[in-house]
Formats: C-alpha cells, structure tokens, sequence
C-alpha cells in the first residue's frame, strides 16, 4: 500500500483535519517560511523514491538515514556560517548537542526536542515527543513499524560526522504516557559516541 502523507494528523489510524487554532501553518527555515502542507508533500515525495527502490522497511529507513545525513550536514555548515561566521563551528560535544536539540531542531522541524539525556559517558538521548516526519505518516499494515525519524537520526549522524565527532546514530519509538490519548509516539535519536571522542573530551575538561 502507499504511504499517505498530508497536513493531517494521525490518531489510532484516523486521520482528524489539523486544528488552525493550535498548530503552526509554516515553519521557519531560516529567514522563509515553509508551509506545512509543502513540507509534507516533499517529505513525501522523498519516502515514495526511496519505498520504490527498497527491498523491504530497513533498507527503507536506511536510505531515510543516508538522506538524512547529506541535509543535515549542509543545513548544518549553512545555520553555522550565519550565526558563527566562515569556518567557525562548536568543537565541544555538549554544546554541540545542546544545539541540535534546539537552534537546529527549530530551523528543521519548527520547534525544539522535547530532551536531550546522557544515558553514559558515550551515549546521549535526544527525544522528541512529536516529530514533524511522523505526525503526518499514517503506515499501512505492509509495512510494519516503519520510523520515518530515521531520516532526522541521519540528519543528526551527518551533523556530528561534519563537525567532528563519529558516532553511531539509531532511531526507536517509546510508547505515548499513560492517559495520552493523542496516538503519537515519541521518537528517540541514541547516539553512541566513539571511545576516542569521549577521551577527547575529558581531557579538554582537565578530567
């Protein structure tokens, strides 16, 4: 079955027209605007090419993630050399990370990640309880538990490759809290940062 994507909300397989009053008609990309409705159409687009040359829903995803990873890198140096300057880019990990949850996550998605964790010294958790390339997604049975978020983990690993900062990136969805009635799920980006990266920055904190 194909893949439905529109300015429509998804709730427990029903789709409910937006309301006007309470959800956002364009995003801020930096000084445009994007409406909605042409963010999920592209988006859509983009899934549709990819679902025609994949095999099944993982290489799906993987080909959301290596998509991903090229607009993130170059939305990415494009926010940094507005606000920073030429060649200059956050070359410490949580500050780098503290970004993405919030300047970049506005620029892409229209608002900031709901949490950034630390799960360890290697391993940090940025969740969003409402990503904009699932909200409009309603999945057919065929397709199992596709994660349209793997596109945003990819544009998350193609950040920290650009600045630096090798990681392994994957995507899961964590069931909605008790007494959330809405259907969504939220999305997790783990990312599992490599031994040297991690040494890296404990010797620049004098650890």
């Amino acid at each position: 079955g194909r893949l439905d994507f529109d300015a429509r909300v998804v709730d427990r397989g029903a789709s409910t027209t937006m309301n006007a009053s309470t959800t956002p008609k364009t995003l801020t990309r930096g000084k445009r605007d994007v409406a909605l409705s042409a963010y999920a159409l592209l988006f859509s687009e983009l899934v549709q090419y990819h679902k025609s040359r994949a095999k099944d829903t993982s290489e799906l995803e993987r080909a959301l993630e290596d998509a991903g990873a090229d607009v993130g890198r170059r939305m990415y140096e494009a926010q940094s050399f507005r606000e920073r300057g030429p060649g200059k880019r956050e070359n410490r990990l949580l500050p780098l990370l503290q970004f993405i949850q919030s300047s970049f996550w506005k620029n892409a998605f229209g608002r900031a990640a709901d949490s950034l964790e630390v799960y360890d010294d290697d391993e940090y958790l940025l969740s969003d309880r409402d990503l904009l390339v699932n909200r409009f997604v309603s999945v057919p049975k065929d397709y199992g538990d596709l994660n349209c978020g793997a596109f945003a983990a990819g544009m998350v690993g193609g950040i920290l490759r650009s600045a630096g900062f090798p990681s392994k990136v994957s995507c899961y969805y964590s069931e909605q809290a008790p007494g959330d009635a809405s259907g969504r799920r939220t999305t997790n980006i783990l990312m599992k940062f490599e031994r040297e990266t991690i040494e890296r920055e404990k010797r620049l904190d004098g650890r």
